[in-house]
């Protein structure tokens, strides 16, 4: 396994740590184990970073010339899947997610090696807004990394007080960019005709999407794709860039840097703080220290919002036991006493969003990777059926989030009537649905049986509190609620 680079000096000593985090957490998105995911983190990091510089070089002996690439941050996500890949071809596949497997193998993954104009929108249009150098950055780290304005303009030496109209401005720069790339696109003669009608439907969020194009949109992969990019209202747009530009497992990786800002600014755990408020004398010591050992520093610097945010789906194989075992909460939440809490409610998560404008066919596939491209159609919540008569514990509430021709997005929240210091969740799928990427909780599934273990940061549930997480899952012929909802073993009843 090859070492990281050495930082050149002060400012990319503080790049590679941000960077590393970021990296750190894709590639354990894209492994079977926290050690696979640290050969996979290293590999990439140090190709990424070798082309940044090639890049980077580049550009200065061009005096100014544009050329079109992309921000450090997703230019080393990208690196991350080439690593994936090159790793499939080699034989090393068993590292890899089953999922991920699949999808290196699939048209969808395909498109991003493949000719350029036949690559994703959200690709082409962050690659070409390269004129100004911290266009593509802004945009990246407001909209994906989740990161404050603040923190935002700070990190790339804006005014903090002209942040947001930038932000607006950049918004509306990537937008025509889209629009450009689809125009440039090779495209039948339908999908042409309805491309002008798109451009104006999507530049307003007061604008009715005529019936006719929102069929169109549901059985076309390609437009649905391009109204993603193009609407920059309704909270799609970070899904579409995640999606379009990382690939496989962009909503997944969406809700892990929520979460690692949210512990980051000290929201999802006491005791963090703002680093904008951060003592720069103390920054300067960081900064010292990551010049003595890059690895090191690195792993310490991310640990803590790491530790909140690497939520990977249990079982997938291809790691030792103990790597397994590393990743997932310890104990068993049955035990005498595991219950016995000091009264704390937990942060619900916020739910990802998706963008599109209703469910495609059945008959359609659009792929492995619906995020940012799927014409989702958000269901009100439903509730499961009471598991038993028992005594029940709990109320549980099972929200169908989005759904598309194979796969669908899904909420569960539990409300406990009892302090809990160490849950897990378990339900039956009654269609052979399959979860496959989890937040906010591990899962271990066997058969149609599934189990949620709490995370680290939200095991600890006040008496009448709430918890909650979501997950991606797959389905074929039907994909009805699941049943039996129990929590620790205990029955909930719907509500």
């Amino acid at each position: 396994m090859p070492d990281l680079p050495t930082p050149q000096d002060d400012a990319e000593a503080a790049l590679f740590a941000e960077c590393w985090d970021a990296v750190l957490s894709y590639a354990d998105l894209c492994t079977s184990g926290s050690l696979t995911a640290h050969q996979l983190a290293t590999e990439a990091f140090t190709l990424g970073m070798r082309e940044v510089r090639a890049a980077a070089s580049t550009h200065v002996r061009g005096a100014g010339r544009r050329t079109a690439r992309l921000p450090t941050v997703p230019a080393l996500l990208t690196a991350v899947r080439g690593t994936a890949a090159e790793w499939e071809a080699d034989g090393q596949g068993h590292k890899l997610d089953p999922d991920l497997r699949l999808w290196l193998h699939s048209e969808n993954a395909a498109r991003f090696a493949g000719p350029p104009l036949g690559r994703p929108i959200a690709l082409r249009g962050l690659r070409d807004m390269q004129e100004q150098e911290a266009d593509a950055a802004l945009l990246w780290l407001a909209e994906v990394e989740s990161l404050p304005l603040p923190t935002v303009a700070r990190r790339l030496g804006l005014d903090p007080a002209t942040a947001a109209g930038e932000l607006d401005q950049v918004r509306t720069l990537f937008r025509d960019r889209c629009h450009r790339a689809h125009l440039d696109s090779p495209m039948d003669a339908q999908c042409r005709s309805y491309a002008r009608l798109l451009d104006a439907v999507t530049r307003s969020p007061l604008a009715e999407t005529p019936g006719d194009l929102s069929r169109h949109l549901a059985t076309c992969v390609q437009c649905a794709e391009a109204a993603a990019c193009l609407r920059l209202h309704g909270g799609g747009l970070p899904a579409a860039l995640a999606g379009g530009v990382i690939g496989w497992g962009g909503l997944a990786y969406l809700e892990r840097r929520r979460r690692a800002t949210e512990v980051r600014l000290g929201t999802g755990r006491p005791g963090t703080e703002d680093p904008d408020t951060a003592d720069p004398k103390e920054d300067a010591g960081r900064t010292r220290m990551l010049r003595r050992g890059l690895v090191a520093t690195a792993v310490v610097l991310s640990a803590l919002a790491l530790g909140a945010s690497l939520m990977p789906f249990d079982g997938s194989g291809g790691d030792t036991a103990a790597a397994r075992d590393a990743r997932q909460p310890v104990g068993d939440p049955e035990l005498p006493g595991i219950d016995a809490a000091p009264a704390r409610t937990t942060v619900p998560s916020a739910t990802p969003s998706t963008s599109g404008t209703s469910r495609p066919p059945r008959g359609t596939k659009p792929g492995p990777e619906p995020q940012g491209t799927s014409s989702a159609t958000r269901r009100a919540p439903r509730t499961s059926a009471p598991a038993t008569t028992r005594t029940t514990a709990c109320r549980v509430s099972y929200d169908l989030v989005s759904q598309w021709t194979d796969g669908f997005q899904a909420t569960v929240t539990v409300v406990t009537d009892r302090a809990l210091n160490g849950w897990q969740v378990s339900w039956t799928f009654r269609d052979g649905q399959q979860a496959r990427q989890m937040w906010d909780a591990t899962a271990r599934q066997d058969g149609p049986h599934v189990t949620a273990f709490a995370a680290d940061y939200d095991r600890t549930v006040a008496a009448h509190g709430t918890l909650s997480f979501g997950f991606i899952g797959s389905w074929t012929d039907a994909n009805r609620d699941p049943s039996a909802f129990t929590l620790n073993g205990r029955p909930c009843a719907s509500g």
